[in-house]
C-alpha cells in the first residue's frame, strides 16, 4: 500500500500538479518512511481531497508528488462522534488514537467530574493541541481521507445540550439495553466514555434526563482507554461501514 501524507495545499491540486510536502511532512517521508524517487504515494487535506500519485523529488526539506488521479471523498453520514472523559496517563491519548484509526469522526474531550487529569487555562489549549497531533498521525496511518476534529473540552452542562440534538449514547456496564442492539436513525451517535472511576451517579442522571440513553458494551467492564474504541467498532458495524 502506498505511504499517505497530509497537506493543506492539496485541496486545489488536479492532475499533473505537483504536491510539494515540506517541513516535518518531508523530513517524515524522506527520513522516516524512507521514500523514493519513483514510488507511489497518496495525498490528502484531511477534508476528503485525495490525490495519488509519484515522488518526483525526495529531500528531507521537500518531496514533491506529480498527481496522476484526484477524488473527493464524502463526510461520513451518520457521524460517530466521541465524548472521551479525560484520564490519567496517558489512557486518554491511547483511545483517541484508537478511535480514530477505527474511524470516529469527531473527537470531544469532556472533563468529568471524576476526570483525575484536569485541563485548565493554558493546559487545556496544550491537552487539545496534543490529542490533534496524535488524531492527525493516527489518520495518516490508517488512510483516512477525513480527519476527525478534536474541538474544546466540554462540561457536563454542554454535554447535556447535545442530547438534546443528538443521539447521545452513555456507555453503562449496568445498563438493560445493550449497544449491538441500538438500531441507528440517521441522527449522529454520541459515544460517552467515563472516566477511571466511571461516569457519576449525577452527571448520569442530568444526561439521561436531557435525552441520553445508557447502553451496555458487553458483559466485561473495559477500561476508559479501550471503551470507546470498542463500541466504535459496534457502531460501524450497525452503520454499514465495516
Amino acid at each position: 500500500m502506498a505511504l499517505h501524507f497530509l497537506v493543506e495545499s492539496s485541496s486545489d491540486a488536479a492532475v499533473g500538479d505537483l504536491v510539494v510536502l515540506t517541513g516535518a511532512e518531508a523530513k517524515h517521508a524522506a527520513v522516516v518512511r524512507r521514500l523514493r524517487v519513483g514510488e507511489s504515494v497518496t495525498v490528502g487535506d484531511g477534508a476528503g481531497v485525495w490525490l495519488s500519485g509519484v515522488a518526483e523529488e525526495v529531500t528531507p526539506a521537500r518531496v514533491d508528488v506529480r498527481v496522476s488521479q484526484r477524488t473527493v471523498e464524502p463526510a461520513p453520514t451518520p457521524r460517530i462522534v466521541l465524548v472521551q472523559a479525560l484520564a490519567k496517563g496517558d489512557r486518554d491519548e491511547l483511545a483517541v488514537q484508537a478511535a480514530c484509526e477505527l474511524g470516529v469522526d469527531e473527537i470531544v474531550p469532556w472533563q468529568a467530574s471524576r476526570s483525575v487529569s484536569r485541563w485548565e487555562g493554558p493546559k487545556a489549549v496544550k491537552g487539545r493541541e496534543r490529542w490533534a497531533s496524535i488524531v492527525r498521525e493516527a489518520a495518516k496511518q490508517a488512510h483516512r481521507a477525513w480527519v476527525p476534529e478534536v474541538v474544546a473540552p466540554v462540561t457536563t452542562k454542554e454535554l447535556a445540550a447535545r442530547a438534546s440534538q443528538q443521539r447521545v449514547l452513555l456507555l453503562d456496564p449496568t445498563a438493560p439495553l445493550r449497544l449491538s442492539q441500538v438500531t441507528p436513525d440517521g441522527r449522529d451517535l454520541v459515544l460517552v466514555v467515563g472516566p477511571e472511576g466511571g461516569i457519576s451517579d449525577d452527571e448520569m442522571s442530568r444526561l439521561v434526563d436531557a435525552g441520553a440513553e445508557r447502553v451496555l458494551l458487553g458483559d466485561t467492564v473495559l477500561r476508559t482507554s479501550t471503551a470507546g474504541p470498542a463500541a466504535i467498532a459496534v457502531l460501524s458495524v450497525a452503520l454499514g461501514r465495516w
